[in-house]
């Protein structure tokens, strides 16, 4: 039962750190080499895409805005820029024609490099077909720039002090009001077990009472 347990925590703790680690700012140092409109076929991954631009309609093709860039070592790294409206992740995204714009604006070439850092959430798979959706980016001064994920480091924080006090409230209350009633019960059942066995005792002994004694 024990394994069973843990096994059960670590498969909840594993879902929970993968939609946090999805959904959470991310920030990428690269260097931006392009922009483009492309059209998509929405089809099984439909969910790791986001809602149309906010006043257009929903459709199962339609254009999406990418950002291509390059990291540091020259690996490349393509980002989704698209609305999130006001569904989920909660980014309130609807600015992304100007972002467009600003990531066209900080384009640059290997000879003259412009660093920016781009923040983002989710995932990159080239076997899903599925991309990060940028949702700001700002120059920098270079490939060695460092970011402090302050809202990460904040939400962590508030998310694990929230989940600290409802579990000492629950030990609390299962100590307090569950385990007790838990005892009683065992108790009382204990109790009419003995008793039981005491009926059955006095039933036998009575019938003994009845049995023919040997005749000398």
């Amino acid at each position: 039962m024990t394994y069973v347990k843990w096994i059960f925590l670590l498969l909840v703790a594993a879902i929970v750190g993968a939609f946090l680690h999805y959904t959470l700012p991310q920030t990428d140092i690269v260097r931006i080499v392009g922009t483009e409109n492309r059209r998509i076929d929405f089809g099984e991954n439909s969910i790791f895409w986001a809602s149309p631009d906010v006043g257009t309609t929903g459709l199962t093709t339609r254009d999406v805005r990418f950002i291509e860039t390059v990291r540091e070592g020259g690996r490349p790294s393509v980002y989704r820029n698209e609305d999130t409206g006001w569904g989920w992740p909660p980014y309130f995204k609807l600015d992304s024609s100007n972002l467009q714009a600003e990531a066209r604006d900080l384009t640059s070439t290997s000879a003259a490099p412009q660093w920016v850092a781009l923040t983002h959430y989710g995932w990159r798979s080239e076997l899903l077909t599925i991309f990060p959706n940028a949702v700001g980016v700002r120059p920098v001064d270079g490939p060695d720039a460092t970011t402090i994920p302050w809202f990460n480091i904040i939400f962590l924080t508030i998310l694990a002090a929230i989940v600290w006090a409802i579990t000492v409230r629950i030990i609390r209350f299962r100590r307090n009001r569950i385990d007790p009633i838990l005892e009683d019960a065992g108790e009382a059942w204990d109790d009419a077990g003995n008793a039981v066995s005491a009926r059955r005792k006095g039933v036998r002994a009575w019938l003994d009472t009845w049995k023919s004694k040997p005749r000398n």
